[in-house]
């Protein structure tokens, strides 16, 4: 069977992308691993029109709904392998099977940066975490350190201060780049510390996490913290890896795409939502994508 259009990734991009192309009779295999990407890992979403306090993991939850009211064919569960083009359509390869269509719209969103320090692979589910709603409920009445002092960073403390003793937040720079009022809600807990112009040299401990060691940049001396977690919030990079050599990427391994429709170098195939290289990485912008490359998916198909 060769579909109209195949939809790979369960995201707000991918999701708009499929109520969009089925509001459109377009014939769509949605194909996603899951239905939590990075909305589902986070605490509270503020600026969602319409819901100003709602946990992402409730957020994308209503997204899932609104998409199944559609007729869709959905498989969950699908690594995808491969995306070519092989004459007019396209050949999608997962571990198991191959799909076939005319257009494909990726929306696989990013993954979580590493810090590729010492004891970070080492440590992984043993006190090293990169999800904070995941793993956070662990480490209750424990002390820990979340790297990073970005918004993601100080609202991962925050959720963290309501039932750990402890949160350092450790930033390379000299001061962190998070919204005043993340800020102000960290300077109100009094028990969220934060230090900055410190980068972080290697996580060590036994069987689990027992302690951090960093570098005081400014001092140029050593710091050594106990703590039982650490949680890394230092930004991600996009999902990529299946369309190296396919596509254009930026310099930071980002999708180029047409900002008007989001069709990538290759005509047919498009990059939606955080995983291309627009400029602004929000849940809004990426549903935005979604919309608009799931429009320009039915004029590449009819006109």
């Amino acid at each position: 069977m060769v579909y109209d259009l195949i939809i790979i990734g369960g995201g707000p991009a991918g999701i708009t992308a499929g109520i969009y192309s089925a509001r459109k009779a377009i014939k769509v295999l949605f194909l996603t691993k899951d239905f939590v990407g990075q909305i589902g890992k986070t605490a509270e979403v503020g600026n969602w029109p319409g819901s100003s306090d709602i946990l992402g993991l409730d957020l994308i939850k209503n997204f899932e709904k609104h998409l199944r009211e559609h007729k869709i064919d959905i498989k969950e569960g699908i690594d995808i392998v491969g995306v070519k083009k092989d004459g007019k359509d396209f050949v999608v390869t997962t571990q198991e099977q191959e799909f076939f269509a005319k257009a494909v719209i990726v929306a696989t969103g990013r993954t979580p940066r590493k810090l590729n320090v010492k004891g970070e692979k080492e440590f992984l589910n043993r006190g090293v975490s990169y999800c904070v709603i995941c793993d956070g409920p662990l480490f209750k009445g424990k002390q820990v350190a979340v790297i990073g002092g970005g918004n993601a960073g100080f609202e991962a403390a925050l959720e963290l201060s309501t039932y750990t003793k402890k949160v350092f937040i450790i930033e390379m720079q000299d001061s962190v780049s998070a919204d005043e009022i993340l800020q102000k809600r960290g300077e109100q807990a009094d028990n969220i510390e934060v230090i900055v112009n410190t980068k972080v040299e290697s996580i060590e401990g036994k069987n689990m996490v027992e302690k951090l060691i960093c570098q005081d940049t400014v001092a140029n001396k050593e710091i050594s913290l106990d703590i039982d977690g650490v949680f890394i919030e230092i930004g991600s990079v996009s999902v990529v890896g299946y369309l190296k050599g396919v596509v254009e990427l930026n310099e930071t391994g980002e999708v180029k795409v047409n900002p008007e429709t989001c069709e990538t170098s290759v005509k047919g195939l498009f990059a939606a939502g955080d995983m291309n290289d627009k400029k602004w990485k929000q849940i809004i912008t990426a549903s935005a994508d979604g919309a608009r490359s799931a429009l320009a998916v039915y004029e590449y198909l009819n006109f």
